[in-house]
Parts: C-alpha cells; structure tokens; sequence
C-alpha cells in the first residue's frame, strides 16, 4: 500500500487508465468546522490493503486563537495513523498520552479494545496565524488483534527510514518496501510512504504487495503516458508493474 504525496510540478493532464484499476476523487467531509477531502471509503472502492479511511487535511491557514478541535470520540477495533506536511496536533487519549505531533513524524494508535482520543491545536500554537496540511489515515486490524488492549505509539522523524538520490526523498512511514522497514508495529503485510520527486525523476512501486495506491497531495505525476493532478487517487491492478514518473 502507498501513499506518495507532494510530488512536483504541474503539467497538461491525460488520461487512458489503462494501469489504473480504479481512479478515485476526494469527496469534501466536515469535521467539526474543519473541511477534509476523503478519498476512502469512496463508493467505487471501500478499502485499499488494510487501509479504510484516507482523509487529506488542509492545506489550511488560520488566524490567531483559532485551530483545530476534533473532540473527544471514541474508536475500536482499528488504528489510527496521523502524519502531517505543516503544522501540528496535540493527541490526548484515555490511555494518558499527551503527545505532539510534527511534520515527518508518526502517531500510531491502535484501538483495539476501545479508546477515546481526541486532536487539537495547541494553545501555543494559537497564539500566532499558522497552517495545517496533513494526511489521516484508518488501518482496519485483522481480526485476532480486533480485542488487544488499545496502545499508542510515536516515533519522530529521525526513526523513519529515509531513501535519497536520483531527485527522490522517500519517507517510509508504515511497513516494509524497498528494502527498508518503518520501525512501527503492524500486524499486517502494508506499506506507506510519503515520496517527494523532482521533476522527471522516476520511481518504481514495490510490486511485493497485491494492493498498490497512490495519492497525489501536490503537482502531478504520469504513469505510462497518462497525467494525474492533485487530489486524486489511483489504485493499481494487482500484479502490474508500474513506475511514477513526476511532471
């Protein structure tokens, strides 16, 4: 599973889908006084591998003393992956955690059993204008692992594997591709990367997984002559070999 945002820059857009099992556009959400752009579910495909939800947050500016209050809400039988581009959350959950969040690092939460959390921004940030840009992610749990106590992890930035050269930076965030495991404990075969390309540079999606997505966050990318901009999805047929190559 992959997710490769902030891939740059814009160009003409095509489109004959023929690598492309299923194209998906985000839908705008409301959470609260806060509009997302839901990619999943979506009514042509439910879930990607174990991902059931893909939720991309902002960009957004806000003026002083205002933010964001996602309130308390419970969650069960799943986990929940925050990764942000600008900005930051404060997570507080029933388990204790009073974390921060920052751009480039993980909050992995798995609800398990049940907990409640909540995300915020904080009174610190408050103080002055600031943006959010990010990306909230669900990962449906196998069913032995539907009931483990709920747990919470963090891991900054500097744990995540970084891959460089050829005008790509990748971040692996969640599981294992090429070559490279993200130190977060699953419990299922997935990964997520946060890739940024520079124009013309070219990267291969590992072929190890049966289901393979992409998400555009900004520019565009080409795949086998077709063009896909900002703030679509595409998923793979299974088994397909497929290159990404940047506007």
């Amino acid at each position: 599973m992959s997710w490769m945002p902030d891939i740059e820059p814009k160009c003409p857009s095509a489109g004959n889908l023929h690598d492309i099992e299923t194209l998906i556009v985000p839908r705008a959400h409301d959470l609260g006084g806060f509009e997302v752009r839901r990619a999943l579910p979506a009514p042509k495909r439910q879930m990607v591998g174990p991902f059931i939800f893909f939720d991309q947050m902002g960009p957004a500016e806000f003026l002083r003393e205002d933010g964001i209050d996602v309130r308390p809400h419970p969650h069960i039988g799943l986990a929940t992956v925050t990764y942000l581009y600008q900005g930051e959350f404060q997570h507080r959950d029933s388990l204790g955690t009073n974390q921060m969040i920052h751009p480039g690092a993980v909050n992995w939460m798995v609800a398990g059993n049940g907990v409640t959390h909540s995300e915020r921004t904080s009174p610190a940030t408050r103080q002055n204008k600031h943006s959010l840009f990010g990306i909230q992610t669900w990962v449906a749990l196998p069913e032995a692992y539907e009931d483990k106590p709920a747990s919470f992890a963090h891991h900054g930035q500097e744990t995540l594997p970084l891959l460089k050269g050829e005008g790509k930076e990748i971040r692996l965030i969640l599981g294992t591709a090429w070559g490279e495991q993200a130190p977060v404990q699953t419990f299922s075969e997935m990964f997520y990367a946060d890739a940024v390309l520079q124009p013309g540079a070219k990267l291969p999606l590992p072929d190890g997984h049966e289901d393979r997505g992409l998400y555009v966050t900004s520019g565009s990318v080409s795949i086998a002559g077709d063009t896909f901009d900002a703030g679509q999805m595409m998923v793979f047929r299974p088994g397909d070999p497929i290159t990404v190559t940047a506007g």
